[in-house]
């Protein structure tokens, strides 16, 4: 049974957590300004002395997010907390593919990712080792038909997906991530490593778990709310975020849609 918290708030069942894994984008944000109900459950959460990360399937690292973070005004205690998928997935490249030449698929902000391997960088696709994608090209950002045409003759090549989302809502524009371009990969027989959520790395790099009783918040069912339930953990979808215009009141469909748990909803994060 899923337990709507519109009326109770979530300070309602925080007894009952000792970590708390809290999306980003859809969550604290929307890509342009600050949720200040969300900064509040921040400070309650830590005033009620819980743990939490901020975790997001951004395909950068760590300093990038926070430095958008900080612009956007939130403080520099709360950035400390910041987790990335892009993060997760320079871990695995520093151990198993440093030495490989890679294409990157994404836009050039993207880059910062792979700056320590800069040198393995070129600039054709056919010579490439590794397929590094973290998005779309800026020329080609609503076009996936593009990206099947240019990855048919390279499914032998290994791709590594950064951020698993698929899409995400950039005030009111809907634009495709990674994921998307890796799902095209997959379908033409591409195999793919993703970083981030729903897949368990992502979460063990992140904090110590220890054992310890976890709420995962999110708005996507996909990453956020497949991820709590491959690791047991406890969910709490934002139904105000990227499945706003998918539910018409009808939750039971929706969740057996992605096949997924919910133990709790909100409209939008508040205490």
């Amino acid at each position: 049974m899923t337990l709507n918290l519109d009326n109770k708030g979530l300070k309602s069942i925080t007894d009952e957590f000792e970590l708390f894994f809290i999306d980003i984008w859809g969550v604290l944000h929307n890509g342009i300004k600050l949720f200040q109900n969300s900064i509040n459950v921040l400070n309650e959460l830590e005033r009620n002395k819980k743990e939490y990360v901020l975790l997001t399937n951004a395909p950068r690292p760590n300093s990038d997010v926070i430095k958008f973070l900080k612009k956007m005004g939130l403080d520099d205690n709360k950035c400390k907390k910041v987790y990335t998928s892009g993060e997760a997935a320079l871990k695995h490249i520093k151990s198993t593919w440093k030495n490989a030449n890679f294409f990157h698929i994404g836009p050039p902000r993207d880059f910062n990712l792979f700056k320590l391997f800069e040198k393995n960088k070129i600039n054709n696709i056919e010579d490439a080792e590794l397929l590094l994608c973290t998005g779309l090209f800026d020329d080609h950002e609503k076009d996936l038909v593009f990206y099947k045409n240019l990855l048919k003759s390279k499914i032998d090549k290994k791709m590594i997906c950064t951020n698993p989302d698929l899409i995400v809502d950039r005030g009111h524009e809907r634009e495709f991530c990674a994921g998307s371009v890796a799902k095209v990969f997959e379908e033409i027989g591409g195999k793919v490593d993703y970083f981030g959520k729903p897949y368990p790395l992502v979460y063990q790099q992140s904090i110590d778990l220890k054992n310890k009783k976890v709420l995962c918040i999110g708005d996507n069912l996909n990453t956020d709310i497949k991820g709590a339930n491959l690791q047991n953990f406890k969910s709490l979808l934002i139904l105000n975020g990227i499945h706003k215009n998918e539910t018409n009141n009808d939750f039971d469909k929706l969740f057996q849609k992605y096949d997924v748990n919910v133990n709790y909803t909100q409209s939008n994060l508040k205490w």
